[in-house]
C-alpha cells in the first residue's frame, strides 16, 4: 500500500438513554420511534423472572399493541432466527424491542433484517450486505457484556457448519438503547463474570487493534469499511472501559447487589461496545469463533481463555499500548520501561480471570488437543476480524496460541 489513510468515521446507536430506572422511559421511546404495533423479543428466563412487566405495563398504559416472542436462546442459531421471523409474520410490527442479553439483541437484529428484506440469513453474512434500513430496534440489555446494543453486528451459530457467523452492517445498529443498571442486579455470578470478561476483551482488543492509517483495505473499500482500526476516539473509550472493568468486575461478581459496581460495568460495556464496533477487534474474537463452536462454552468464557495469550502474541508490535493497558488495569508501572510495563498487563488480565472463577485452560471446557489444528485453520477464514489484528497471523502462529491456552 503506497498511501496512508487520514480519515476515520464513528457510528453508534441512534439514541442512548442510561441510568437507574431509565426503563421507565420505554413507552415514550417507542412512541418516539413511531411504534404502534410492537414485537417484543425475550427469553424464558426473563419471562419466568417476571421482568416482562417492565415492558408490558407501560405499553398497555398507552394502549400500544404488542406481541411477545419469548423463545430466545443463548448463542442464537440460524434456525432460531428463521423461527422468530416466522412468528413475526403473524402481525405487522413497526418496532422491535429486544429485552435481554446480547443473544436476544443479536436475534432481534437478524430478525429485523428478514422482516424488512426477506431471504435467508446466509444471504447477509459478511459486511455491508444488508440492502437498506431495517425495522427500528430498541435494545434494552439485561447484562453488561456483549456491546451488541451499540454494534452493527449480529452473531449467529451455524449448527450444520459448526461455526459462528456474523451479519455486519450499520443498518443493524439499534435506533435507541435503554441501559438501566438495575436490570443487571439479578444477573448470576457466572453470567456476570463471563459477560464482564467479554467487556474487557472488547476494550483491550479495540485498544490494540491496528492503527486506522494502516488497516489493509481492498480497492473501493475506503468508503464502505465498517471497522476502521484504532483511532483517538476508540482509544479514549476503550481505555476508560478497561479501567472501569478492573475496578468493578470483581465487586459485581462477588456482590451482585452492589449497584455502583453494576452501574460502572454497564458504562464500561457501552464504552467498550462503542470502541470495538468502530475499531474492530483482534485475533481473540477470530479464534473464539471456532473455539466457541467446538466447545459450546459461553462467548465471554472463550474470550477470557484466549485474551492473555493473544496479548502476548501482539506485544512486540503493541508495547506502548499494552503499557497503557497495564496502567488502566491498576498495575504500578512507575519507573518501568515501556516493555516492562507492557508485560505486566498479561498477568494482570490472567489474575482477574482467575479471581472471578472463570476457566483458564481450554482443556477445562472440553477441548481436545486434536481440535487445535482444525480450529487454527478455521480461524484463518475469519478474515473480517483478523485484518484488524496488529500483527500478521498464520495457521502455525494461531496453532501456537491455542496450544498456550490449552
Amino acid at each position: 500500500m503506497d498511501w496512508v489513510r487520514e480519515i476515520w468515521s464513528f457510528a453508534t446507536c441512534g439514541e442512548l438513554i442510561f441510568g437507574r430506572n431509565s426503563i421507565q422511559r420505554v413507552a415514550k421511546v417507542i412512541e418516539k420511534l413511531g411504534g404502534k404495533n410492537i414485537l417484543v423479543l425475550t427469553d424464558p428466563m426473563i419471562r419466568d423472572a417476571g421482568l416482562l412487566k417492565l415492558i408490558e405495563k407501560p405499553l398497555g398504559d398507552l394502549s400500544i399493541s404488542f406481541a411477545v416472542y419469548d423463545q430466545g436462546m443463548v448463542e442464537p442459531t440460524i434456525e432460531k432466527v428463521l423461527e422468530c421471523a416466522e412468528f413475526a409474520k403473524k402481525g405487522i410490527y413497526d418496532v422491535i424491542v429486544c429485552f435481554g442479553g446480547g443473544s436476544i439483541i443479536d436475534l432481534g437484529k437478524a430478525t429485523a433484517v428478514l422482516m424488512t428484506h426477506g431471504r435467508h440469513p446466509h444471504d447477509y453474512f459478511g459486511e455491508g450486505k444488508v440492502p437498506g434500513p431495517v425495522k427500528p430496534i430498541l435494545a434494552v440489555p439485561t447484562t453488561a457484556g456483549t456491546g451488541s446494543e451499540v454494534s452493527p453486528a449480529a452473531i449467529l451459530t451455524d449448527v450444520k457448519a459448526n461455526l459462528k457467523k456474523g451479519i455486519s452492517d450499520n443498518h443493524l445498529r439499534p435506533r435507541a438503547v435503554i441501559v438501566d443498571p438495575l436490570l443487571t442486579l439479578s444477573c448470576p455470578p457466572n453470567v456476570t463474570a463471563a459477560t464482564g470478561i467479554d467487556v474487557l476483551a472488547h476494550a483491550i482488543e479495540s485498544y490494540l487493534a491496528i492503527h486506522f492509517a494502516y488497516l489493509p483495505l481492498s480497492p473501493g473499500e475506503e468508503n464502505t469499511v465498517l471497522y476502521h482500526g484504532s483511532y483517538p476516539l476508540t482509544e479514549c473509550l476503550a481505555g476508560k472501559a478497561i479501567e472501569l472493568v478492573s475496578q468493578n468486575l470483581r465487586l459485581a461478581v462477588d456482590q451482585g447487589k452492589n449497584l455502583e459496581a453494576r452501574t460502572n460495568m454497564a458504562m464500561a460495556n457501552i464504552m467498550a461496545g462503542m470502541a470495538f464496533s468502530n475499531s474492530g477487534v483482534t485475533a481473540v474474537h477470530a479464534m473464539a469463533y471456532p473455539l466457541g463452536a467446538s466447545s459450546h462454552a459461553p462467548h465471554g468464557v472463550v474470550n477470557g481463555l484466549l485474551l492473555p495469550h493473544v496479548m502476548e502474541f501482539n506485544l512486540p508490535v503493541r508495547i506502548k499500548e499494552l503499557a497503557a493497558v497495564a496502567k488502566a488495569l491498576g498495575e504500578n508501572v512507575d519507573g518501568l520501561s515501556l516493555r516492562e510495563a507492557a508485560f505486566k498487563s498479561i498477568p494482570a488480565v490472567s489474575a482477574l480471570i482467575r479471581d472471578i472463577g472463570l476457566p483458564t485452560r481450554m482443556r477445562d471446557i472440553g477441548v481436545k488437543e486434536k481440535d487445535i489444528r482444525p480450529m487454527a485453520e478455521a480461524t484463518m477464514q475469519v478474515t473480517r476480524l483478523l485484518r484488524s489484528n496488529p500483527r500478521r497471523v498464520s495457521v502455525e502462529s494461531l496453532e501456537e496460541i491455542y496450544k498456550r491456552a490449552f
